[in-house]
């Protein structure tokens, strides 16, 4: 799921050659719709909240701790239309 929406690093690598990771490709609409929904829950969702927190507190860039979050937004949502359940915090902690 992370590919059809565009979140997953993609390496530019060729031989010995280590390039950085990007993300790219997908559709740009929903992970649009993603980065503005992972902007404001790592403002004011406490399971979002913390684990931007703990990134940002690991030394990783503020743009990189988001497109985890992102990430971790994505794989929650995708958990709960697969179980047809509501948001809980619990269960999204263990994600």
């Amino acid at each position: 799921i992370t590919s059809l929406v565009g979140l997953a690093p993609i390496n530019r690598d060729s031989g010995t050659l280590r390039g950085q990771r990007h993300i790219f490709g997908g559709r740009a609409d929903v992970r649009r719709v993603l980065f503005v929904a992972a902007l404001v829950g790592t403002r004011f969702n406490p399971v979002l909240k913390a684990f931007y927190a703990r990134l940002l507190a690991a030394g990783k860039p503020k743009k990189v701790a988001l497109l985890a979050c992102m990430h971790k937004l994505l794989v929650i949502l995708n958990a709960i239309a697969r179980t047809k359940s509501p948001w809980r915090n619990e269960l999204a902690e263990a994600v």
